[in-house]
């Protein structure tokens, strides 16, 4: 059975950031992942621990980069018959997304160009995201960095660390009912999205905490 990983708050998950920065791994630049179910607070993690970085030592230094610019657009998931449950795992480009992090790992590029997700339109837009040679920290985020089916399953071992995000169910769903009302459904539809598809998804994402090197409470 692995080791049961360590337990930190926020603050101190963002001090160990600043520590990868100030002790990157031999090839000079730190790739942070951060998994967590849907609602479990990735992202804002993930922009906490960039403005601690730049805070620290200046712009340029830290850059975020979401799992979700590798979601399928929604012409290819309605092609496929998934549209009614955007966010399964099998709705991301996943050999894309692995094959993004070896390049970040590298560092050997001027540029690496990521793409992002915009919620406004509910579409992943490429080349949105620079990460200049020059980043010492990348911070990428999203549901299955730990899950153990290939290649997703390839990722811990690329990472310098994984993190993973735990938050209480009700605060995590109502979290996702406010964003998807933000995003045009009603709170019935917002609900059940969030009780249903994005509840799917976190029992399949809970399990994986256990892969993680640290697990973050949010």
């Amino acid at each position: 059975m692995p080791p049961t990983p360590a337990a930190l708050d926020v603050a101190a998950a963002v001090e160990r950031a600043l520590a990868l920065v100030a002790d990157p791994p031999p090839a000079g630049r730190a790739v942070l992942g951060i998994a967590g179910s849907p609602g479990s607070g990735k992202s804002t993690l993930a922009r906490r621990v960039v403005a601690a970085v730049t805070a620290a030592h200046g712009p340029g230094v830290a850059v975020q980069v979401p799992m979700d610019g590798f979601h399928l657009a929604n012409t290819a998931l309605a092609a496929l018959g998934r549209s009614d449950r955007k966010g399964a795992i099998d709705t991301f480009d996943a050999a894309g997304y692995v094959a993004l992090v070896r390049r970040l790992v590298a560092a050997d590029e001027d540029v690496t160009w990521a793409p992002d997700f915009d919620r406004r339109v509910d579409e992943p837009v490429a080349g949105s995201i620079a990460v200049p040679r020059a980043v010492r920290l990348v911070v990428t985020e999203g549901n299955y960095l730990l899950d153990r089916d290939e290649p997703w399953a390839l990722l811990p071992g690329l990472l310098t660390e994984t993190w993973f995000c735990r938050t209480d169910d009700a605060v995590r769903i109502d979290r996702l009912v406010g964003r998807h009302m933000r995003h045009g459904r009603d709170h019935a539809a917002a609900r059940a999205w969030a009780t249903e598809v994005d509840g799917a998804n976190a029992r399949r994402i809970e399990p994986t905490a256990d892969r993680a090197d640290l697990v973050v409470t949010t």
